[in-house]
């Protein structure tokens, strides 16, 4: 009798610790969805090449640096105008898309990265944008699409692609939601007509060899507007729930830095988007600025902006010409697809008469391109321009703020804004710029881009 309850225990307490082990092993789901498994990439590093590059699909060939900035200026006030608009109340949208005529698009970004999507995977050449946060490609059956140079995703042909329940909150995330046949539709405006519309699906994207299964993306299947032909499709890095890097970012340390080579660099050299824990800043000294949530317009990288220097002068600037606004209007932001600087109207004034002040140089005519201030002397010794970050100054040689023309002419790459502000990616090159979500910051050090 003694060993069969000897037995009886040693059974009892094996059946107690199984019991154990497995519960231990009973996990919830937002415990799985946040589990980092031990296969998992923890950064990316991917190779950015600017859309008028020589080596770029969408190059406009060998063109004088004043026909390419005149399209670079045509692309950046497209952008402006679209993120005014953005930035203002729906109804001030609707009145201003029915009375718009010139085509505005999102998407006119700068910068080409390659990825590849499905399974099997293909491969696409899409626009990185900091601005915008549905990642879409364009899909058949298409009913209305735009010629682009690969072929248009066929997900029929993908055994990985799946679409997005209508119930599901990335749905309830767009901006203008519908549903069909239990499948969440969106429909996406750019400031006029231009547009994309279709099914949020599911498919697995690839990025360096790495797949990454499960990323919500915009199926295109309806794609109007002049602005569009310009790729495979949009890759969005905005802080809205949607954006491709909301989405990978808790299993890469919700991180990310670029550092964009200098327009007058050769062709062959790119710039370097890195994604995850590599991401980190290569330099001894840095600066680093809080980024500003905007709760009515959650995608934009906003910033502080306490003050602009031209030199050692601190320039007049009004208070609060660069804070938003208490209905989420104004403020600055920081933006990869625009590449000249837009300051608010007094601010951009402050800027101007200080360095016209500083050079004591006749201006020259630079409506050819289309700026507004320009001189016939690049030897000139210009100062520097910094702006005050709150918490960092960012400093600018004349290398990071003047255009400089084909026929000897340089102009301050800086234009005016009604409104929102935008420190542009000119203003950027030869800087690595970090976004750290975790931590709300922007950390930027100059750097030598190509050797990171």
């Amino acid at each position: 009798m003694a060993e069969q309850m000897g037995s009886c225990k040693y059974l009892f307490m094996s059946l107690l610790m199984l019991f154990q082990v497995v519960q231990c092993r009973v996990l919830t789901v937002s415990e799985i969805v946040d589990v980092k498994l031990p296969h998992q990439p923890k950064s990316f590093r991917i190779d950015l090449v600017h859309r008028d590059s020589l080596i770029s699909p969408l190059s406009p060939g060998n063109i004088s640096s004043t026909a390419r900035w005149k399209r670079v200026l045509e692309r950046s006030n497209e952008r402006l105008r679209k993120f005014q608009l953005d930035s203002r109340s729906y109804s001030d949208k609707v009145s201003d898309i029915k009375d718009a005529q010139a085509p505005v698009s999102s998407g006119t970004g700068e910068f080409l990265m390659k990825l590849a999507i499905g399974t099997p995977a293909v491969s696409y050449s899409v626009i990185l944008d900091t601005g915008s946060d549905l990642t879409w490609t364009q899909c058949k059956p298409c009913e209305d699409c735009y010629s682009q140079p690969t072929p248009i995703f066929d997900p029929s042909k993908s055994s990985s692609y799946s679409t997005v329940p209508c119930s599901s909150s990335l749905c309830a995330a767009l901006p203008q939601p519908g549903c069909s046949k239990s499948s969440c539709q969106y429909y996406y405006t750019y400031g006029d007509s231009s547009s994309t519309s279709g099914i949020l699906s599911y498919e697995t994207f690839t990025l360096t060899a790495q797949k990454l299964p499960q990323i919500a993306f915009g199926c295109g299947e309806n794609n109007q507007g002049t602005g569009f032909s310009q790729g495979g499709g949009l890759i969005g890095f905005g802080r809205g729930p949607l954006s491709f890097i909301s989405q990978i970012g808790p299993s890469v340390g919700n991180k990310f830095s670029y550092c964009l080579v200098s327009t007058s660099d050769p062709p062959s050299k790119t710039s370097p988007l890195i994604i995850g824990s590599a991401a980190g800043l290569n330099a001894k000294t840095f600066g680093f600025t809080p980024l500003i949530k905007n709760s009515v317009h959650e995608t934009f990288y906003y910033l502080s902006l306490e003050g602009i220097s031209v030199g050692n002068k601190a320039l007049d600037i009004p208070a609060g010409t660069f804070e938003l606004d208490s209905g989420g209007s104004g403020g600055i932001i920081i933006d990869s697809g625009t590449t000249i600087t837009y300051l608010k109207q007094s601010g951009y004034d402050a800027v101007k008469q200080g360095l016209d002040s500083a050079v004591s140089l006749p201006q020259a005519d630079g409506s050819s391109v289309g700026f507004d201030l320009c001189y016939t002397s690049a030897a000139a010794a210009f100062p520097s321009i910094t702006f005050h970050f709150k918490g960092a100054d960012y400093v600018l040689a004349k290398e990071n703020y003047l255009y400089h023309d084909s026929t000897g002419v340089v102009c301050l790459a800086m234009m005016p804004s009604s409104d929102l502000s935008i420190f542009g990616n000119f203003q950027q090159q030869n800087f690595q710029i970090l976004y750290d979500l975790d931590s709300s910051t922007l950390s930027f050090a100059p750097a030598v881009c190509d050797s990171l």
